[in-house]
């Protein structure tokens, strides 16, 4: 068992009486060898932020001289360009922000949009895909330099020799489960997830309850410890690989009439990867997917490239690819081919 779990157990009681407390794992400094198995504990205050002047100096205006590495995550009603950003959570080592977008309206979102676009400040971020949708397309926000730890999580088990399966991303209760990581049974989660499914409004109502104040930190308070796990382990060549495709995650479903034009250059790295947009012509997409997904199942299968849908929260005519260009490129004609089909 992991030495996290009884912390965070804790940790939640704790909270009951405390709301504006919450403890941070981090990793163990280097040089001290009797902690080299263990996570370094810090409590630090939660603060709920309606104004610009609450957050760090350092946040609002990055600086080369003082580069950051931040947990972020994003809550809100069906995110996506049409949704709801309700808050942002920062979890920096030794406070964790709750920006409230309704209270501080879009005055306090943008605000952050330096920083959230800065390349001297790492979001650290489990799926940025929907949270980066909502962001450019509610604020005008161009997500960038994130290190999304399922993306690592994939890297690192490719590493590892496994090979990668279709559809096969891990939850981010997945990621705490796995003992690398931190070895925890997320059951709180589960608490808000019967909430939102009950009432997708939940996170909307003010003021903030006590339940917000707990769950909202939850998501982001595990992720420099995560992060500094994850980066031990990848190698050079996965670094590049994580750079980019955070990078194409954070563009996958903001597709406008710039196509991607006002979005930072992509990182360098040895192979090509690239993001395509495929229009599938409307009310067809269930004939390109088939029942029940066999026709995408199969073109997953038979190209080593990530393949993405709009959906109902948005784009829900639009296929998006990433991936090696070869790969893309295989992708492409066995989607355009099935769509010849169909005529």
């Amino acid at each position: 068992m992991s030495v996290i779990t009884p912390f965070f157990y804790f940790n939640s009681i704790e909270l009951m009486a405390s709301p504006h407390k919450t403890h941070i794992p981090l990793p163990p400094d280097p040089g001290d060898k009797t902690l080299e198995n263990e996570a370094c504990l810090s409590t630090v205050p939660i603060h709920v932020v309606t104004d610009a002047s609450q957050l760090p100096a350092e946040f609002l205006q990055p600086s080369c001289e003082r580069q950051l590495v931040i947990g972020f995550d994003c809550e809100g009603v069906d995110l996506c360009r049409d949704g709801s950003l309700c808050i942002m959570q920062l979890a920096f080592p030794d406070a964790i922000y709750l920006v409230d977008a309704i209270e501080g309206g879009e005055t306090l979102v943008k605000a952050c949009k330096p920083a959230l676009e800065s390349s001297y400040i790492n979001k650290v971020i489990h799926d940025c895909k929907r949270d980066s949708e909502a962001l450019y397309f509610q604020f005008g926000i161009t997500l960038h330099n994130v290190v999304d730890t399922q993306i690592a999580y994939s890297l690192i088990k490719e590493q590892e020799g496994h090979k990668r399966v279709p559809d096969d991303y891990i939850s981010f209760v997945g990621l705490l489960a796995d003992p690398r990581f931190g070895g925890i049974s997320y059951v709180e989660k589960e608490e808000v997830r019967l909430l939102l499914r009950q009432d997708p409004n939940f996170w909307t109502y003010r003021p903030l309850s006590e339940l917000m104040v707990r769950a909202a930190p939850d998501d982001v308070r595990f992720l420099l410890f995560i992060y500094h796990k994850m980066v031990e382990k990848l190698n050079e060549r996965s670094l590049w690989y994580l750079a980019v495709r955070g990078a194409l995650y954070c563009r996958c479903f903001c597709i406008d009439d710039s196509n991607f034009a006002e979005w930072p250059p992509l990182p360098p790295i040895p192979e090509e990867e690239i993001l395509p947009v495929l229009d599938v012509p409307r009310g067809k997409m269930g004939c390109v997917i088939g029942k029940p997904g066999a026709n995408i199942l199969s073109i997953k299968q038979s190209c080593s490239a990530e393949i993405f849908f709009g959906g109902d929260k948005g784009s829900p005519d639009k296929v998006f690819i990433i991936g090696p260009v070869k790969q893309v490129r295989k992708a492409e004609a066995m989607l355009r081919g099935r769509m010849l089909q169909m005529y």
